[in-house]
């Protein structure tokens, strides 16, 4: 195991600047192209996600409001609650500003990325309706660019795999059941296969999780759009209710986060530019933006309006990263959290355990079960898409079997195996991608301007 982290650190420092060059200078470039258009429609955004625009005879598998809220299960969830734990404990909390800007520009690469899943939508060899990188890369491009769609579904192979959502669930049921003292005060021992309660609980996490994600796309979007927003409620009133319990700290953490980003002194492995690559970093993991994911969700969308969709994915960002990602960071660091040497999802536990009268760590229990077990069923998908564009539409399916085996690998594994596979697997992911994207946005510009100019006679747009 070691050598093979040793491999993926080193893999990940060659990876990390054409990731962060295309991610950050790509999406800059996105926003001054678009002479910020996705911004000033967010009114308009949320009308269509409100179902104000929807098309029932439009092709596709699932509504506007389904694709988001599916895209946004695998979001808005450990990476938001773990991820930002992470990220703290690696740069500070200064590095939580430039989560922010990460995900400001990741807006507009959302808005470009996922018009374009609708603009050149395929089909598998089953004939089924299909979206996503690879075929916006094939039909958008043209068949020479075809490498960079194989390359992108061979990291993607790795990359939605459930291993981090498998990893920071065990985690947290270790944390929080302590199954390891009630089990030694009865006699086991920790060294004792029977009571390995990491196995266990993967193994139980792989069962639940086979019961959905072999039912297909149209059950994992009714189950996402059932458990995401209620849970995201959930979390989002309880961080609200720590901030305004502890509001004379709300202001002072807010401060940190502004001072610390600017730190050109910070320890950081690879000083200034370290931090912020590792807001960059733990920011793709949070929403996903210029990873290519997304578009795959809101490919099969019932919308034949690329512009419209596109909007719809802007949400995305904003929804899982601008709120939720700051709720969680400054509970982090007004509690103190921050301070110990605690990684990861068990960070936040002790920032809600010290919160929320002792019992903040139990609701968050509840909260990252339903999370996690979204995040997996979002992820099984997009790996089967991927293998299935490698292959066929049969073979994909058993991508399913690969994944439930790994959620029992990542479950026993270590945080920083984990951790380094997906980064490696999102930078490679981010290459090919972001390539398309940038090469293709003249047409969703076209587009843009041709849906706006229809919408004008049609109806008042709400803007932001």
């Amino acid at each position: 195991m070691e050598l093979i982290n040793d491999f993926l650190v080193n893999a990940n420092s060659w990876a990390n600047w054409p990731m962060f060059l295309l991610l950050i200078g790509g999406g800059l470039f996105l926003i001054f192209y678009s002479k910020l258009l996705p911004y000033r429609f967010f009114g308009h955004a949320i009308a269509i996600t409100r179902g104000k625009y929807d098309d029932k005879n439009a092709k596709g598998d699932v509504s506007s409001l389904q694709a988001l809220s599916a895209a946004v299960a695998a979001t808005v969830g450990l990476g938001n609650i773990s991820g930002v734990a992470i990220a703290i404990h690696d740069g500070g909390p200064g590095v939580v500003f430039w989560i922010w800007m990460t995900a400001l520009i990741g807006m507009c690469i959302k808005f470009y990325s996922c018009s374009l899943s609708i603009m050149f939508r395929g089909e598998d060899s089953e004939g089924k309706l299909q979206g996503g990188p690879m075929f916006y890369i094939t039909k958008g491009l043209g068949e020479k660019y075809k490498p960079l769609a194989i390359f992108f579904c061979i990291s993607g192979i790795f990359g939605f795999l459930g291993v981090f959502t498998a990893n920071q669930f065990t985690e947290t049921f270790m944390s929080v059941v302590q199954p390891e003292e009630s089990l030694i005060a009865l006699g086991g021992t920790e060294a004792d296969p029977l009571f390995n309660w990491k196995l266990i609980v993967g193994i139980v996490l792989a069962i639940i999780s086979s019961f959905v994600i072999f039912g297909g796309l149209s059950k994992i979007a009714k189950v996402a759009t059932a458990i995401v927003p209620f849970m995201v409620m959930v979390y989002l009133v309880a961080v609200i209710v720590v901030m305004v319990m502890n509001a004379s700290q709300v202001i002072p953490a807010l401060k940190l986060i502004m001072t610390e980003a600017w730190n050109f002194k910070t320890v950081v492995t690879g000083g200034f530019w370290g931090l912020v690559i590792i807001g960059v970093k733990r920011a793709m993991f949070s929403n996903e933006a210029g990873l290519g994911s997304a578009p795959m969700y809101h490919g099969q969308s019932k919308n034949e309006e690329p512009i419209r969709e596109g909007l719809v994915a802007m949400l995305g960002p904003f929804i899982d990263t601008i709120l939720v990602c700051t709720f969680t960071a400054v509970v982090i660091i007004l509690s103190g959290a921050y301070l110990d040497d605690s990684s990861g999802i068990v960070m936040t536990l002790q920032a809600f355990r010290t919160t929320l009268f002792g019992y903040g760590d139990d609701l968050l229990m509840i909260i990252v079960t339903a999370f996690a077990l979204s995040t997996l069923f979002t992820y099984s998908y997009y790996g089967v898409k991927c293998l299935s564009f490698l292959t066929n539409a049969k073979i994909g399916r058993y991508y399913n079997h690969y994944f439930v085996i790994l959620i029992v690998f990542a479950a026993v594994a270590s945080l920083e195996l984990v951790k380094n596979l997906i980064d490696l697997s999102y930078a490679l992911m981010v290459i090919p991608n972001m390539i398309a994207v940038l090469l293709l946005a003249p047409k969703v510009n076209k587009a843009a301007k041709t849906y706006f100019s229809k919408m004008k006679h049609e109806t008042n747009i709400k803007k932001f």
